[in-house]
């Protein structure tokens, strides 16, 4: 149906990564592996802490909470994205493509949340020990979780909002293997002013202050761990954080280099490859980072195998 020049769109195709039928192939038994050990790594990470009494800590709540948001986060795009590589239809419904937006925005956001309130964790744990367990009891614990997800319900219910009430006109091709705001606004007939002001100032402003914790908190526990006096203890302090850190490094780097700049900076090339990294790669590289990084986990993860196997 037209109105003007306006069109109704009813469904998307989404475009992919690649038109090259060989590397189709190639990309498509790649990701899936990368899917499968992003289920399986995550799955065990919440079945050992669930498993191992001595892990029923603030720290692997959270822990376990982010393993369950990397699987939802995953599965939002990367079963889409394998269908796509091999199936000739690409089309996704309207209604599928604002759901697929409002989940990605909501489980991407609640990663964000969470791994900011995994450093806060760690200032406490570090900073303050002789008050962890008032400050960061089970019920405030289960309050901050519950925070964060309902705060990344807002978040992405404005998004897919402003986004999916604008008209479309000329194509319904999304140059993307999943329904993303940047290159939807690119087939929007109207102005994307309010929408690329609103993306920069609610993505943004989510990830600067949400950086502007962890940084803080990481000051602080820096100049907690260089008071101790050993090297011994100041590496067995800052071992409790490393993988944290690893994870938010890579988490954010690609968060602030996809959404923090206009969508009109954007290049629709560098867009999939950093969002392949943080909505496909990342989940699957959390629970391999906190179970390489982490004795406890291996510990725990090696008891469990040895009871297994008896």
């Amino acid at each position: 149906m037209h109105t003007g020049n306006w069109t109704i769109v009813s469904e998307f195709i989404l475009l992919g990564l690649t038109d090259d039928p060989v590397l189709k192939i190639a990309l498509f038994i790649f990701f899936l592996h990368v899917y499968i050990i992003t289920l399986l790594g995550n799955i065990g990470i919440m079945l050992v802490i669930i498993l191992t009494s001595r892990l029923h800590t603030p720290m692997y709540f959270m822990l376990c909470s982010l393993s369950l948001v990397d699987i939802c986060y995953s599965s939002v795009t990367t079963p889409n994205m394998l269908a796509n590589f091999i199936a000739h239809n690409k089309a996704i419904s309207f209604s599928g493509c604002v759901t697929q937006m409002f989940l990605f925005f909501t489980m991407g956001s609640t990663e964000v949340t969470l791994l900011t309130l995994m450093a806060y964790d760690r200032y406490i744990a570090i900073c303050n020990p002789l008050l962890y367990s008032i400050i960061m009891s089970k019920r405030v614990c289960i309050f901050l979780v519950v925070f964060a997800f309902s705060i990344s319900l807002l978040n992405a219910l404005i998004h897919a909002t402003l986004t999916f009430t604008l008209p479309f006109c000329h194509s319904n091709k999304i140059t993307h293997f999943y329904c993303d705001v940047p290159p939807i606004l690119k087939i929007s007939c109207s102005d994307t002013t309010l929408n690329e002001a609103v993306l920069v100032a609610v993505a943004g402003g989510v990830i600067v202050l949400c950086l502007t914790i962890i940084i803080t908190s990481y000051a602080f526990i820096v100049s907690a761990i260089l008071k101790i006096k050993s090297s011994e203890g100041r590496w067995r302090t800052f071992s409790t954080c490393s993988s944290h850190f690893v994870c938010v490094t890579l988490f954010f780097g690609t968060l602030v280099f996809m959404y923090a700049k206009p969508t009109s900076d954007h290049s629709m090339e560098e867009d999939r490859v950093a969002s392949v990294f943080y909505a496909v790669i990342i989940p699957m590289l959390n629970p391999l980072i906190y179970s390489l990084r982490n004795k406890e986990v291996k510990g725990a993860l090696m008891r469990i195998m040895r009871i297994t196997c008896t």
